[in-house]
């Protein structure tokens, strides 16, 4: 458990799977927290559990990251409601599959938009509060499909590709100001998604991963909450590859 005392993260897409696994890790370690997501039922199961896990104060922000102004209002909202913010995790994306010659126009625009603007519309927005919070932290969640492609997913593997080297530019530009800007990429997890594959795409994807298991959300989790301590203090414009070693 990492001390995140009188920080306050914002966490994007935090109802339920990875993005809620880093909110209770951050919450056990004492982090207000500020969760975005469009699916407000679920957010709020996330912020209960939150309160729960130790967080002393926990709010949902519902907003669209893809459009600009929302997420400067929203990073504005937080600010004043929390008194500043410390911790940005980029979490939110989508993922819509189809083979290059058939992929539509809309697919990969919204795609993109989620995944890869949305995150820089809020690194763009938090830009201000992060450096005056000095020593503050910025993790992005990537993929493993970002650095290896994989058929089926160009918009997707393009979307964490392009992420990876933001995460990397913006890392550059922040150093000098003590924000810390680094990527998580995840291999295969395990979600309801990846439960509801049939066996034999499931044990296919098995034979890829060294480790020879799934990872889990709390994997992702505990990366994460190490990149937003003081701990990993030195590093900054890494990519964290929690992939059980399907690509080294």
């Amino acid at each position: 458990m990492y001390d995140f005392k009188g920080k306050v993260a914002l966490i994007t897409g935090a109802a339920r799977g990875i993005g809620r696994a880093i909110a209770l890790e951050l919450a056990q370690g004492g982090a207000a927290l500020a969760l975005n997501d469009v699916n407000e039922a679920a957010a709020g199961e996330a912020i209960e559990l939150a309160v729960k896990a130790g967080s002393p104060k926990a709010k949902f922000y519902k907003f669209d990251v893809a459009d600009s102004a929302a997420c400067d209002g929203a990073v504005s909202a937080v600010v004043e409601e929390f008194g500043g913010l410390h911790v940005l995790v980029n979490n939110a994306g989508i993922s819509i599959d189809a083979l290059l010659m058939r992929f539509k126009d809309e697919d990969w625009k919204k795609t993109l938009d989620i995944n890869l603007t949305g995150a820089f519309h809020l690194m763009r927005s938090a830009s201000r509060p992060l450096m005056k919070a000095k020593g503050a932290s910025i993790v992005n969640i990537a993929s493993v499909v970002g650095e290896m492609g994989n058929a089926g997913q160009a918009a997707y593997s393009a979307s964490k590709g392009a992420l990876i080297a933001l995460t990397k530019t913006v890392a550059r530009e922040l150093a000098s100001r003590s924000v810390r800007v680094n990527a998580v990429a995840p291999g295969f997890i395990d979600t309801p998604m990846t439960q509801a594959l049939p066996e034999a795409a499931r044990a296919k994807m098995f034979e890829a991963i060294p480790l020879a298991r799934l990872g889990t959300p709390q994997d992702i989790a505990d990366c994460v909450a190490w990149l937003a301590s003081e701990k990993s203090s030195y590093v900054t414009g890494a990519v964290i590859r929690v992939n059980g070693g399907m690509y080294m």
